[in-house]
């Protein structure tokens, strides 16, 4: 179920979301880091409670804003809006990306207090070298590229549960360690622990970011296509079926492109139409067959990341 939730609120729900995601990837951080010193350990700790906590946020706050939690996600949105498709708007992708980077700020700085940290310590670690933001691009680009093709093959529903097993297994493969994120990027430059990024670090991998971000939407479309080319495809499917249908029924049944076509229920519907008769099917009892481009649109504003 989606929420139908103004502006603002959706606003507020993508800045709590954040936050909480940086509270979940800095605070688990943090941890792992103080219970181990095994790097590897910790690592496994913080990959598997960023990926649970990131799929329970997603399923939590998507039917309200769609939980984006990321300037990537939503700026892919805003793009398939522009192109035809079912998105957000201008005014809404620049709300959702200021409440994105807020969010993250608050939600690193709340993990530092919580652990008795100092709040507001930039990151030291410095994450530099080409290497990393070839991983950067990887990460963004398999990210969206999830995001947008489980939304175009219908299957929307997947996408909590599959953002957080992609996530958690991209923080393993990737060289850079799965940020993905600009906003979360941004966040994690103000927490100095396991999984801090000095501010000098910050340019590259947004820029990876958004490389990766592009990346992912033109693969997405080049495997599934675009919304418009999904309408266009399901509005030709409808006009054959309607076609065969009335060539079917007879010459007495009435089809969707004949001019003046009776509606349902009324005399000149045509033999065996009645109250449940669809029109363009001359009152066929027998639906056609469904195909792939039958299935309803998911809605595409559900997004997200780490």
């Amino acid at each position: 179920m989606t929420i139908d939730a103004s502006l603002p609120r959706r606003a507020t729900a993508e800045l709590i979301g954040t936050a909480g995601l940086l509270v979940v990837v800095i605070g688990s951080g943090i941890q792992a880091a103080a219970l181990s010193r095994d790097t590897g350990v910790a690592l496994v700790a913080n990959s598997l409670a960023s990926a649970i906590g990131l799929g329970l946020i997603i399923t939590l706050f998507g039917p309200l804003s769609g939980a984006h939690l990321n300037p990537v996600v939503t700026l892919t949105s805003w793009w398939a809006r522009r192109t035809g498709g079912q998105g957000l708007a201008g005014r809404d992708a620049l709300v959702y990306t200021a409440a994105q980077t807020v969010g993250a700020i608050g939600g690193a700085l709340l993990a530092e207090a919580m652990f008795g940290r100092v709040p507001g310590t930039f990151a030291t670690r410095i994450r530099g070298g080409g290497h990393l933001l070839i991983g950067e691009v990887v990460a963004t680009a398999g990210l969206v590229l999830v995001i947008q093709g489980l939304g175009r093959i219908g299957r929307a529903k997947l996408i909590p549960a599959a953002v957080a097993a992609y996530v958690a297994s991209a923080i393993w493969f990737t060289s850079s360690g799965s940020f993905a994120n600009p906003a979360g990027t941004v966040g994690r430059a103000f927490s100095d622990s396991f999984t801090g990024i000095a501010p000098r670090s910050l340019p590259g991998f947004v820029a990876a970011q958004l490389l990766g971000g592009m990346l992912g939407l033109a693969l997405a479309r080049m495997l599934y296509g675009t919304d418009r080319t999904d309408r266009t495809a399901l509005r030709a499917a409808e006009s054959e079926t309607a076609s065969d249908a009335g060539q079917d029924a007879g010459p007495d049944a009435v089809t969707a492109s004949a001019p003046g076509a009776a509606l349902e229920g009324t005399p000149d519907a045509g033999p065996g139409a009645g109250p449940d008769a669809r029109p363009g099917t001359g009152g066929a009892e027998n639906e056609p067959e469904t195909t792939m481009a039958d299935i309803a649109r998911p809605n595409t504003r559900l997004g997200i990341t780490a």
